[in-house]
């Protein structure tokens, strides 16, 4: 299961969709520099093949689309909020760690 989420980008992308839908540019310009074009799109077609985002093309030229999570993607929210609190925790740890490193 870890490689329905696992990478460097899904859960990035999960917490950013957890807002709503977004259209493909939002999404690259909300994620750090150095992901490309090409694997923004390879994540979201894996997301969308396990079922985790629901993409939507609107008929209009230039085409529309737009991202959003599913029932299953909105799932990983608790998950997602667990994973920030660890986040937070950690940062703090490693503050302390480095202040008394410097003692």
């Amino acid at each position: 299961m870890f490689a329905v989420v696992g990478g460097k980008w899904k859960l990035l992308i999960v917490l950013y969709l957890l807002r709503g839908k977004h259209r493909f540019n939002e999404l690259q310009r909300a994620l750090p520099a150095d992901i490309t074009h090409r694997m923004l799109s390879r994540q979201l077609r894996e997301m969308e093949r396990d079922g985790l985002v629901h993409r939507t093309v609107f008929p209009e030229v230039p085409p529309r689309v737009e991202y959003e999570l599913t029932p299953a993607g909105r799932s990983l929210e608790p998950l997602m909020e667990q994973v920030e609190r660890w986040g937070s925790w950690y940062r703090k740890y490693l503050r302390e760690m480095a202040f008394r490193a410097d003692e």
